[in-house]
Formats: structure tokens, sequence, C-alpha cells
């Protein structure tokens, strides 16, 4: 591939997809288009500006999908499970991830698109089957952000296009948000995670765009290949030292059970605490398919945990 070499990217306004248009931007060795839903946006404007093409594009709309392929050499697709639905949208979230999925595989084989990288998870009825301790979401899922996504696979395989299926995890930006530490009654600064004493990997979401283009970079060799991916795995109280050496006092891990976790009520408590629990109980299986030293040789610049703090512990707010 060569600076002549077109990757279209969605998601590209987002974390995973704006990570990887940052990345071809800065190495200068392809030309980034933008597939966005609105061209028209601060972020469209900014990526412009920068030297990406910019073009609208619906996931939900597979001619515009089709033209919006159409002329690129690669591409870069990734669904947002987490995007609300519309108000007159009647599918679940899986089932719009699915659909989405399909509608980016066919316009990518309509294309003639020679390489996909497909940002995927693995599918978690495979570790937890029938197990009714574990309550079923959006309809015999059990953690359907991710299930959903493991489902999807299938579609590229089926219209044959040559794709790499690249397995993220968890960000390390959860850390400013969702699971940020928060003071407990005495004061305390407190990292609550139901992930028991076991290994929890987690990436900067930054790293899963760079990733993305080495592989590009490597014309069609991982095609067909499922590649995982993280940028470090610590425990939760390893997450506590490093999150009190960045915020200069002490950081007090606090495991949570999982059921506890899914009573708390909040929107999405089910299935994460569905996630958190295959997070723990296949620990061993999870981590091991993530060797860091294979990501590194991908991505030289991997951020660690304490990496990534160095630099964003002040979006932390305790």
């Amino acid at each position: 591939m060569s600076a002549n070499t077109t990757i279209a990217v969605l998601g590209a306004t987002g974390g995973q997809g704006g990570g990887l248009v940052d990345a071809v931007l800065a190495d200068g060795t392809f030309t980034p288009r933008v597939l966005t839903r609105d061209a028209d946006s601060t972020r469209s404007h900014a990526l412009a500006a920068a030297g990406a093409h910019v073009v609208a594009a619906d996931l939900d709309d597979p001619d515009s999908l089709r033209s919006a392929f159409d002329g690129a050499d690669a591409a870069f697709v990734v669904t947002n499970y987490w995007a609300p639905l519309a108000e007159n949208d009647t599918r679940t979230q899986a089932q719009r991830e699915l659909t989405q999925a399909r509608n980016a595989a066919v316009a990518a084989k309509q294309a003639g698109v020679g390489h996909v990288v497909w940002s995927t998870l693995e599918d978690t009825r495979e570790h937890f089957g029938h197990d009714d301790r574990v309550p079923s979401v959006d309809g015999g899922y059990k953690v359907p952000h991710f299930d959903a996504k493991a489902e999807a696979d299938r579609f590229f395989v089926e219209q044959g296009v040559p794709t790499t299926f690249l397995r993220t995890t968890m960000f390390f930006e959860g850390f400013t948000g969702a699971v940020a530490p928060t003071r407990d009654e005495a004061g305390t600064l407190t990292l609550t995670l139901p992930i028991a004493d076991q290994p929890l990997s987690c990436i900067a979401v930054a790293d899963i765009g760079k990733t993305a283009l080495s592989i590009f970079k490597r014309g069609n060799d991982f095609a067909g290949r499922t590649i995982s991916i993280a940028g470090d795995h610590l425990t939760g109280e390893q997450y506590a030292s490093a999150l009190g050496d960045a915020l200069g006092e002490p950081v007090l891990y606090r495991p949570l059970e999982w059921d506890t976790f899914r009573a708390l009520g909040f929107p999405g408590a089910v299935e994460m605490g569905n996630m958190f629990q295959y997070y723990t109980e296949n620990s061993a299986a999870f981590v091991g398919a993530r060797d860091l030293a294979s990501v590194r040789e991908l991505n030289p610049e991997l951020q660690s945990f304490r990496d990534w703090l160095s630099s964003h512990a002040g979006e932390i707010h305790v």
C-alpha cells in the first residue's frame, strides 16, 4: 500500500475510528476517507482541515455505504452498540448492530474493498453457555455488545471479504468516567470493580487505531486472522496502585460481587455485570489471547496503564 491507498474509516468521529484517522494522518502513508453520518460536524470539519476526505455515510443506509466504500482499497469497520436507538427504531441494540455489520460487509464486497479490519470481541456465550446464574439480555445474549459483534464476524466471512478480526477490550478511558475512583464516606479514594483478584485487560483507545494502521501497512498478511489486543493486564489492586501514584493519594481497591453490580439499577447494569463476570471467570483465556509483546510488535508506541495515566490523570475528577 502507498500514499495513493485510500482507507475508508467508519466511526471516524469517535474513539476507535478517530484514533485510526489521527494515526493515518500522522503517518502519511495512506489517505484516510472519513465516513460519518454528519459530514458538517465540528469534528468532521477538523478532520477535513487536517487532510482527510470526509464522506457522508450511515451504517443503516446500505446505498450510502456502498457509495462511500467505492474506490477504497481498505476499510476499518466498527459499530457502536451503546449509541441510543432512534425513537421510532423498534430493534434491540444487538439487532441494530448485527444489521449494521451485515450492511458494512455487503457494501465492502460490492465495492471491491481489498482488506477490512473489523473491530470485534469474543462471544461470551462460549464461556457461559446456558448458565442461568448469569441473566440473559436482549433475547438470549449474555453480554450483547460482545456477543453481537462476535456473531457478526460471519458476515465478512460469508461475503468473502479479506478481513482481519481485531478483538479489542475495555478502554483505559473508562477510568475517567464509568469506573473512575470515587470517595467513600471517610473521604478515601476507592476503585470499585467486580473483578475479584483476577487481571483485567485494558487498552488506550488511541492504540486500537495505531494497531489497525500497522495491520493495514502489512497488506493482507493478517487477512483471515484474529488479532486480540490490550495495553496492560492488571488486577484491581494494581489498577488502584497506579491510580494512587498518578493522583498523589492512596486509592483503595474494593471488589464488588457481580450480583450486587447487576442490581445497581443504572441502564446497562445487568449487561455490564455480566461483562465483568466474564472478564473475571474467563481471565486466563482472555488475557492469554492478548500477548503484550506481540501487540507491541505491531504498535511500538503501545501504552501501559501507567504510560496512559502520565498523560490523562488530569482527566480523572475525584
